[in-house]
């Protein structure tokens, strides 16, 4: 470990590296593999590079399989420049096997961290023997998702031509473009070409295509492709499928099939909290205060424990449906055993006041939330302040500007509304409150994405 220190004074990398293993040295000493180094070291500008070299330097093994897990964790992360350097240290070193699959990553990778024309010269550069469907495959992807239509469709037709278009992966990514593109009316075309040229479609086809007919208003041809779905015994129905559906004849006023839907989606819910909190704001769309409730019973059965989404759900549920005593009483149960107080959750109560004209309402729970030692977040200010201002109460509009501005640091990303800002600096100026008027707009100096001079 001391040679190892006395490289850090020469290569910042290095010094970062012993940083790093000191830390998992001292807090988790049984914790000594590749994953452990490389995963905390999210910094894009630090090469991975130097960790790889020193764990070959001390005798270590490299494993393909470990690497392979690294980048594939990396790539979730969309970590995409640090992937790329792995698979390239992999690739150059010859220490272990790299597969036609490998090769397939890593030209997804330079795609995404270098651009379309390096992932093409990457190709171009392929033995014949090297491009295999795997490798069309993955260009394929950088086009689509660069968005190229053309190139896509004929590269596609190449893939065909050379016997390379028989995953399902390639007639998702074009369904995808499809969809990007906002040309939906080709998308059940791919899905009938993908089952001419004998690919079994997924659950991932079946449902862009669905989107597609749904986005289109087409709910015949949408229920007619589910039910070719159901048939499928190689295909598992998930709840965000019939979730979609549902929500797809929500929208257009179908309240009856909704319902059927809404049902199925009940029975594939198995403990999910999210599937819970889809079919709550669902029911609480369709006004059904009794399902509303029944299914939030359930979610505190099957779930166990509800966190912080899980209360803004409901309690938005509840405003929606104008429940707000009862929604006051679920928003001090969640006050009673939140471990993180999180300003959204009764930024739905205060929203809800506010709508309902109940701007002093909205504001005395705010109040009263603060005498309990919390401190809001800005935001919580700017609602009642946009409330006062459509009531045409510039004072109170002023004030609570005013209380948001002081606590900004809270939230550093917020963003006030500009109609807000200019209503407060006119009234101020009318008024001739120069003093006042120059504190407020050095308040806002701070707050980032306020062009100070168009107001």
């Amino acid at each position: 470990m001391l040679t190892f220190f006395s490289r850090s004074r020469t290569n910042p990398n290095y010094r970062h590296i012993f940083l790093v293993r000191s830390h998992f040295t001292e807090s988790y000493p049984k914790v000594n593999n590749l994953y452990s180094r490389i995963s905390p070291l999210g910094n894009p500008n630090l090469s991975m590079v130097p960790i790889l070299d020193q764990w070959v330097h001390e005798g270590k093994k490299v494993r393909e399989l470990e690497l392979r897990g690294i980048i594939r964790d990396l790539r979730s992360r969309k970590r995409f420049s640090h992937a790329l350097e792995i698979s390239e240290w992999m690739s150059s070193k010859g220490l272990c096997p790299f597969s036609p699959g490998d090769r397939a990553v890593q030209l997804d990778l330079i795609g995404r961290v270098r651009g379309l024309d390096a992932a093409e010269s990457y190709f171009d550069m392929l033995n014949e023997h090297e491009k295999i469907d795997k490798m069309y495959g993955a260009l394929l992807n950088c086009y689509v998702r660069e968005g190229l239509v053309d190139k896509s469709t004929s590269h596609m037709q190449k893939m065909k031509e050379l016997g390379f278009a028989s995953s399902t992966l390639s007639y998702n990514d074009l369904m995808c473009l499809y969809t990007h593109t906002g040309q939906l009316e080709k998308i059940p075309d791919v899905l009938t070409d993908m089952k001419k040229s004998g690919v079994s479609p997924d659950r991932f086809s079946y449902k862009i295509c669905m989107n597609s007919y749904g986005a289109r208003s087409d709910l015949k041809n949408m229920e007619k492709l589910l039910k070719e779905m159901e048939s499928q015994p190689h295909i598992s129905i998930d709840w965000s499928t019939y979730s979609n559906v549902a929500n797809l004849y929500i929208k257009a006023g179908s309240k009856e099939k909704a319902l059927i839907y809404l049902k199925k989606l009940e029975e594939k819910l198995r403990k999910d909290a999210r599937g819970y909190n889809y079919l709550i704001t669902f029911y609480a769309s369709l006004g059904n205060k009794v399902e509303v409730r029944r299914l939030w019973g359930l979610q505190k059965v099957d779930c166990k424990r509800q966190i912080n989404r899980d209360y803004v759900t409901m309690l938005g549920s509840l405003v929606k449906l104008g429940e707000l005593e009862e929604a006051r009483a679920l928003l001090q149960e969640w006050e009673s055993s939140c471990q993180f107080y999180d300003f959204r959750v009764p930024n739905i109560l205060i929203i809800g006041y506010c709508r309902k004209g109940l701007i002093e309402k909205a504001e005395a729970l705010l109040q009263e939330i603060m005498g309990k030692g919390k401190i809001p977040i800005p935001n919580s200010w700017a609602i009642i302040a946009a409330a006062y201002l459509d009531k045409g109460d510039m004072e109170k509009t002023f004030e609570c500007m005013t209380n948001g501005l002081e606590v900004k640091e809270e939230n550093p990303g917020w963003r006030p509304k500009p109609l807000v800002i200019s209503s407060v600096l006119n009234w101020l100026k009318d008024r001739g409150e120069v003093e006042k008027a120059e504190a407020f707009v050095s308040s806002l100096k701070t707050v980032a994405g306020i062009d100070l001079e168009i107001l």
